[in-house]
């Protein structure tokens, strides 16, 4: 499914010429090897401002960027699995406060890496059950394993889980896995990237008696008419853009071996990261919550309360992230940014240098796509790439940059 313009630059209260400085300045990207291709759509009230591509899907075979490629969410699947799992609160499922172990009893109990190393931990009881709101803010204590800074990052990889999950392992093994590993930090007192989200997925599971993706198909994807989006993609899909990866004189070389997971059923689908989709198809995701959780013309998925309370800074004592956070983590600046439920959330964007709009929420994926929803503006934003890892280039902070300064009223 294609995305277009849908209501003029200046109707919507942006510059036009500004507008093709942005596209000017993303093109320098791949004229110059750094970038593949790329796409972007900016929406005001949600309707598209501007859709823009440059570039190759996939450079080898030369195919373009078109407005209906397919790219890999990676960690924009977040939110989403997320969503579901608040769709299930709301139907009184389950209390934010409950200990996961009433739903997933491996998590029964519990240790925390204190000391030691990766062949000889030593660990610590922990003093807090991981809570149900600890998955969905990141403040559980599971980390990741391709992060590479840490002890227990490192017995998440001889665990067999890096940037996939373990070969053959379903959520439910996966879940196990995490289990048995130890925390990074006591629950509810950091922010660390990690698993969370999977572990979350898993619980929507055995909450909603359902695979995972049949809940987020009839649940979220139907209802929002996200046809395109999908957990893989058959090998002569056309439409999805390769994976890269920089180089060592900065310029993309192809990344096959992970690109081509795409291809394959996932036994284990990641609620953290598994999800290929189009331009068109994020776009109702991001304009549904813009509307605080009704869907144009259709049903309403989430209350627009509960979308309010997701939005919302919920780590311990209303502190940044760049103050609580551990493990390592470096994606981007997190000064004046809090995290709700499923999305990083902007505080006050002076610290960071960074223009937004304080209540701004977002989220980001490894191949350098990124998302956010401005609820002051009434904007959202999302742009997609392929290049892993979403570090290698100040992308984010640029779009914001560019964007915001487009805009004239």
């Amino acid at each position: 499914m294609s995305i277009e313009r849908e209501v003029a630059p200046e109707q919507a209260g942006f510059d036009a010429r500004r507008l093709a400085r942005l596209d000017a300045h993303f093109a320098r990207y791949v004229d110059d090897g750094r970038l593949a291709g790329w796409q972007l759509a900016i929406a005001r009230d949600g309707r598209v401002v501007h859709s823009s591509v440059h570039g190759h899907r996939d450079a080898e075979h030369a195919l373009p960027v078109e407005p209906d490629t397919l790219w890999r969410l990676y960690s924009m699947t977040k939110p989403v699995t997320s969503v579901a799992a608040m769709m299930l609160w709301e139907e009184g499922r389950f209390e934010l406060t409950d200990p996961i172990a009433e739903y997933l009893p491996e998590f029964s109990t519990m240790r925390v890496y204190d000391k030691g190393s990766a062949s000889q931990p030593y660990t610590v009881p922990a003093a807090e059950p991981i809570r149900v709101w600890h998955l969905l803010t990141h403040t559980s204590g599971l980390t990741y394993g391709f992060l590479h800074t840490s002890v227990v990052d490192a017995l998440y990889r001889k665990a067999g889980y890096e940037l996939t999950m373990k070969p053959g392992a379903d959520l439910a093994e996966a879940s196990r896995d995490f289990a048995a590993l130890p925390l990074l930090f006591q629950p509810g007192t950091a922010w660390g990237y990690g698993v969370s989200t999977d572990v979350l997925g898993r619980l929507v599971e055995v909450v909603a008696g359902m695979p995972l993706p049949e809940f987020i198909r009839t649940r979220i994807l139907e209802p929002l008419g996200m046809r395109d989006t999908s957990w893989s993609v058959p090998r002569d899909e056309k439409r999805l853009a390769a994976l890269y990866v920089p180089g060592p004189d900065g310029r993309r070389l192809r990344y096959d071996a992970l690109g081509d997971l795409a291809f394959e059923e996932p036994t284990a689908p990641a609620g953290g990261g598994g999800l290929i989709s189009c331009a068109a198809d994020y776009q109702k995701f991001m304009t549904m919550l813009l509307n605080r959780g009704a869907v144009e013309g259709g049903e309403r998925l989430l209350a627009s309360r509960t979308v309010a309370f997701m939005t919302r800074n919920h780590l311990p004592g209303g502190a940044d992230l760049d103050t609580l956070q551990t493990g390592g983590f470096a994606e981007t600046t997190f000064e004046g940014v809090g995290f709700g439920l499923g999305f990083a959330v902007v505080r006050d964007p002076v610290p960071a240098r960074v223009f937004s709009s304080p209540g701004s929420y977002y989220w980001g994926g490894a191949a350098s796509t990124a998302f956010w929803v401005d609820p002051v503006e009434r904007l959202t934003v999302a742009f997609y790439t392929q290049l892993v890892p979403s570090s290698t280039y100040p992308i984010r902070p640029q779009l914001r940059q560019l964007i915001y300064t487009a805009m004239t009223d």
